[in-house]
């Protein structure tokens, strides 16, 4: 699976909320400064291409749905990112985590069950 640009995956946050969008749709959605029309579309139609996204025509317009799961992409980034930077070691991933995101007690202690909750089952 293809890493999306910054852009293409603000874009994709928001029709994976929505589920099924028209390029308004996604406009309307898009912080300040928006995107021309144009632009928007041409991305819509990029992600399309790059397998993301299919589309029903309903005359001269499209609606459009992903085609790509928000997990699946996930998955794939994230398991992307543990092997570049963090030494394919979850561990050091959470380690990094603990450390330089300063996580609270209360998040530590949900790690923890999380661990404990995924060993049992």
């Amino acid at each position: 699976m293809e890493k999306l640009t910054n852009k293409e995956e603000e874009i994709m946050q928001i029709i994976w909320q929505l589920k099924k969008v028209f390029v308004n749709d996604i406009l309307d959605e898009m912080p300040e400064p928006k995107p021309h029309y144009n632009t928007l579309s041409t991305i819509v139609r990029l992600l399309e291409e790059k397998g993301f996204l299919a589309h029903k025509s309903y005359g001269k317009s499209h609606q459009y749905y992903p085609l790509v799961s928000l997990e699946a992409y996930r998955g794939v980034f994230v398991k992307d990112s543990i092997k570049k930077y963090f030494g394919n070691s979850v561990s050091n991933m959470v380690n990094y985590f603990v450390k330089e995101e300063k996580l609270t007690p209360t998040e530590i202690d949900e790690l923890m069950k999380i661990i404990e909750d995924n060993q049992k089952s």
